[in-house]
C-alpha cells in the first residue's frame, strides 16, 4: 500500500500504525468512563422533553415548524453535537426524510446532498439546494453552493426545507437548508479538543458575551487535520467566525464575519474492481498526479430587522446584504496525452470568484389574521476562471503552461411575495410567488483554443400555493400544497458545447418542475409523541444531465422528462423522562420518463461511445430507500447520554444506463457522553464509534464518472474521542 501523501508541508502527521491506533479496549474504556457514577458536584441537567421548534421559513416570519403547510424538520443545537465532530453537515442530518446527506470521506469534494432526488446528479459542489448561514447565502447565482464555512458549533439549529414551497427561495431550490446561529446569553469560553480514528485531530476556541445596550458577541477559530481513511486522503480545515449582533424592543441587527482555508488530497474514487478488492486503496491516477484541492473563502454579511410601532398594517423592515470571495485550485488527474490537445483546457482547474448580494422585504399584517410578505432580491457573481497543464516537462502533479483563462459574469434579480389567509374553521390558505432573471457574459481571454465567450438570458415565474387544515385542539396539521420549481444551468454546465465548437452551450436549457405534496403532522402532548407523514410527486421537464464525458471536459444536455414520487415518515417520542425515540424513513421512485443518449466510457463524444438510455431507469444518484433511528437513554439530573443509532440506506444507481449500482447497507453506531460540573466550569466528555459491523461499504458515488471510478468507500470503525470545558468569565 502506498504511504500517505501530503497536501503541503505542514501535515507532518503520517498514518498511524497498527501499533499506534487505538485498540478496541481502549475506545470502550473511554465509553466507560464516560459513564462513571456522579458526585452531588456534578452537573444537574434538565430531562430534555419534545420541544415546539420554531423555524424561520426564509419569508420574513418566524412560526412553529408544526405549523408550516409544507415539510421541515429542525436539527437543534444538541443533536448537531451528539452526531460527531461538527465538521460536516452529513453526521447529523440522517434523521432528516427525504434528504440524503453521504458521509464522502474525502474532504477535497464538496459535501453530496439531495432533497427528493434534486441534487443528486452533482459530482462536486451542492446542486438544486438552496444554502443559507443566517440568511446569508451559501449558493451562488448559477445555483452551485458550498458548506464547508459553516459554524456548527455555533449554531442554534439546522432547517430543512423540502416540497414545493421551496421554490420561493428562487432557482435551483429543490430543498433549503438554513444554519441559523445562537445569541449569546451568557459570558463564557469553550475549548473543544477531538481525537479521532486516521489522525483526525480538532481544536476549538469559542468566546461570547452580551454586551451593553442589547449588544453581544461571539467569535470562534478551530482547525482540523485529518490522515484519512486512504492513502493519500489527508486534508485541513482552518475556520475563523466572528458574530457581533444587538437585539432590542424595536431592532436586531447582526453582522458575521467568516473565513475558511481547507488544503486537502484527492484519493479518486474506485472502480467496482477495486472497491471489491481492496476497498481502502487509492486510484493509481491520485498519487501519478498528486491530485488535490486548495480551497479559501472570506465572506462579510449584514442583516437588520425593524418592528415597527403604531396601529398601520406594515410591521416589519428587514434588509441583508453580504459580499465575499472563494478562490479555488484543483489539480486532476487527467493524461498528459489529452491535454496536449489543441483546444483542451489543462488538468488544474484555478478560479477566484467575488460574490455579493442583497434583500429587502416588508411584512404587512392585519387584525383579520391576513399577513403579506413582499420583498426584492438581487445578487451577482464575477469569476476569474483560469486553465493550466498538470505536468512540467516529465513532472506531474505541477502546475505548468495556460491553456484557458476568460471572466464570467452573472446577475440575478428577483421579486417575490406569499400570503396567507385564516378562513373559517381552521383552515388558512397560502399562495407566493417568485419572478426572477439571470444574466450571463462570459468573456474569453485566451484565444488559442477558440473562442469561449457568449452569454445568456434566463427567466422564470414560479408560483406556489397551500391549504391547510388544522383543527383547535385536535393536534393535527393537515396541508396540501403544490408549485412550480426552476433551476439554471452552473457555469461548469454552460462552459463547453457538445460538438467541441468553442462558446457557451447555449442550447441548454433551464429545468422546470411540478411539485405536489400532501401532508399530515400530528402532535401528542399527553404521549409525548410527534409524527409526521408527507407524500409528494414532482414532474420535471428538461431534467439537466451528462451528455458527454471525455478528456476532463463534461457537457450537458436535457434530458427530457423525469417523476420523483414518493414518502416521507418522522416520527419522535418520549415515552418516558429518561428515554427517546426518533426515528425517519423515506421512499424515492426516481425516473427517466424519455429516451435518451449517454456515454459508455472514455472517450466518449458527441458520435462515439454514446448508448441509448431507455425511458423508465432510476435516476443516477437517487436512493430509492432510506431508514433512520435512533435510541438515546438520558436519565434526568445525571448529566448523562447513551445513545444506539441505525441506519439503512438502499441500492444507489451510479450511471444513468444503471448497469451498475452501490449495493444497500445497513449501519449502527454507538455513544455516549457525560456532563460533569467541576469548580467554576463545566467538562463534557463524548466518545463514539461508527459502523459497528466493520463491514465496509459505499457510503457515497460520483454520479457517471467517465472512468469508471464510482465508489467512494467506508470502511472500518471510525471513531471518536471529544473533551470540552465551558467556563463564566
Amino acid at each position: 500500500m502506498h504511504p500517505k501523501q501530503r497536501p503541503r508541508a505542514t501535515l507532518e502527521a503520517t498514518r498511524p500504525t497498527a501499533a499506534h491506533r487505538p485498540p478496541a479496549r481502549a475506545i470502550v474504556q473511554a465509553v466507560a468512563l464516560a459513564l462513571l457514577p456522579l458526585t452531588a458536584a456534578q452537573a444537574q441537567a434538565p430531562a430534555p422533553g419534545p420541544v415546539e421548534t420554531v423555524v424561520v421559513s426564509g419569508n420574513g416570519t418566524e412560526r412553529r415548524a408544526f405549523d408550516a403547510p409544507f415539510a421541515v424538520t429542525v436539527i437543534n443545537a444538541e443533536a448537531l453535537r451528539d452526531a460527531g465532530p461538527m465538521v460536516n453537515l452529513s453526521e447529523a442530518l440522517t434523521l432528516v426524510p427525504g434528504l440524503v446527506a453521504n458521509a464522502r470521506n474525502n474532504y477535497a469534494q464538496d459535501l453530496q446532498l439531495s432533497a427528493r432526488g434534486y441534487g443528486a446528479r452533482a459530482s462536486f459542489g451542492i446542486r438544486g439546494l438552496r444554502l443559507y448561514s443566517d440568511g446569508i447565502p451559501a449558493t451562488m447565482p448559477d445555483g452551485q453552493g458550498q458548506v464547508a464555512h459553516f459554524d456548527l458549533a455555533g449554531a442554534q439549529r439546522v432547517e430543512v426545507l423540502r416540497g414545493p414551497f421551496s421554490a420561493l427561495h428562487g432557482s435551483s431550490s429543490g430543498g433549503v437548508l438554513s444554519v441559523v446561529s445562537a445569541p449569546p446569553t451568557q459570558r463564557r469560553w469553550s475549548l473543544d479538543l477531538d481525537a479521532g480514528a486516521d489522525g483526525l485531530r480538532q481544536q476549538r476556541l469559542v468566546a461570547e458575551t452580551p454586551l451593553a445596550a442589547g449588544w453581544h458577541l461571539r467569535a470562534l477559530a478551530s482547525g482540523l487535520r485529518t490522515d484519512g481513511p486512504r492513502p493519500h486522503s489527508a486534508a485541513e480545515r482552518t475556520l475563523a467566525n466572528l458574530r457581533l449582533g444587538r437585539n432590542t424592543e424595536r431592532d436586531t441587527l447582526t453582522l458575521v464575519l467568516n473565513h475558511a482555508e481547507q488544503p486537502a488530497q484527492d484519493p479518486l474514487g474506485l472502480t467496482r474492481a477495486q472497491f471489491e478488492a481492496d476497498p481502502q486503496q487509492t486510484a493509481t491516477q491520485a498519487l501519478q498526479f498528486n491530485t488535490r484541492k486548495r480551497a479559501r473563502q472570506t465572506q462579510a454579511g449584514a442583516s437588520w430587522r425593524h418592528r415597527l410601532a403604531g396601529e398601520g398594517a406594515l410591521r416589519e423592515l428587514q434588509a441583508a446584504a453580504y459580499t465575499g470571495r472563494r478562490a479555488v485550485t484543483q489539480w486532476q488527474s487527467i493524461p498528459v496525452a489529452t491535454q496536449t490537445a489543441p483546444a483542451h483546457p489543462g488538468g488544474v482547474i484555478d478560479f477566484e470568484r467575488d460574490y455579493g448580494g442583497a434583500d429587502l422585504r416588508a411584512v404587512w399584517r392585519w387584525a383579520s389574521g391576513t399577513q403579506l410578505v413582499a420583498g426584492l432580491n438581487v445578487e451577482q457573481q464575477d469569476e476569474d476562471r483560469r486553465g493550466f497543464e498538470n505536468f512540467i516537462g516529465t513532472t506531474l502533479g505541477v502546475t505548468g503552461a495556460l491553456r484557458r483563462q476568460e471572466r464570467s459574469r452573472l446577475r440575478s434579480t428577483d421579486v417575490y411575495a406569499q400570503a396567507e389567509q385564516p378562513l373559517s374553521a381552521g383552515f388558512t390558505a397560502t399562495a407566493g410567488l417568485r419572478h426572477g432573471r439571470l444574466q450571463l457574459r462570459t468573456a474569453d481571454a485566451y484565444t488559442g483554443n477558440g473562442d469561449d465567450s457568449g452569454g445568456q438570458t434566463l427567466r422564470y415565474t414560479n408560483p406556489v400555493a397551500a391549504l391547510q387544515w388544522a383543527p383547535g385542539g385536535s393536534g393535527w396539521n393537515l396541508y396540501l400544497s403544490a408549485g412550480r420549481g426552476f433551476e439554471t444551468p452552473t457555469l461548469g454546465e454552460l462552459a463547453y458545447r457538445p460538438d467541441g465548437a468553442p462558446g457557451l452551450n447555449t442550447a441548454l436549457r433551464a429545468q422546470s418542475s411540478r411539485q405536489v405534496e400532501l401532508g399530515a403532522k400530528w402532535r401528542a402532548p399527553a404521549l409525548n409523541l410527534q409524527a409526521e407523514l408527507a407524500l409528494f410527486d414532482a414532474r420535471t421537464k428538461d431534467e439537466i444531465g451528462v451528455l458527454t464525458n471525455a478528456g476532463g471536459r463534461s457537457t450537458f444536455q436535457n434530458v427530457g422528462r423525469t417523476q420523483r414520487r414518493g414518502a416521507e415518515l418522522s416520527l419522535r417520542w418520549q415515552p418516558h423522562p429518561a428515554w427517546r425515540v426518533q426515528a425517519a424513513a423515506t421512499t424515492l421512485d426516481a425516473r427517466y420518463l424519455d429516451a435518451f443518449t449517454a456515454c459508455t466510457g472514455v472517450p466518449c463524444t458527441a458520435t462515439q461511445g454514446r448508448v441509448t438510455v431507455a425511458p423508465g431507469g432510476r435516476i443516477a444518484g437517487t436512493q430509492p430507500r432510506s431508514a433512520a433511528l435512533q435510541l438515546v437513554w438520558a436519565p434526568p439530573g445525571t448529566g448523562r447520554e447513551i445513545g444506539l443509532e441505525w441506519r439503512q440506506q438502499g441500492a444507489v444507481a451510479v450511471n444513468d444506463r444503471n448497469t451498475d449500482y452501490a449495493a444497500s447497507a445497513s449501519t449502527a453506531a454507538l455513544r455516549a457522553s457525560q456532563a460533569l460540573q467541576l469548580g467554576p466550569g463545566t467538562l463534557t466528555l463524548r466518545a463514539r464509534v461508527e459502523n459497528l459491523s466493520g463491514r465496509p461499504y459505499a457510503g457515497s458515488v460520483i454520479v457517471g464518472d467517465a472512468n469508471g471510478r464510482f465508489f467512494e468507500p467506508v470502511t472500518g470503525r471510525p471513531w471518536l474521542l471529544q473533551a470540552q470545558w465551558q467556563q463564566p468569565f
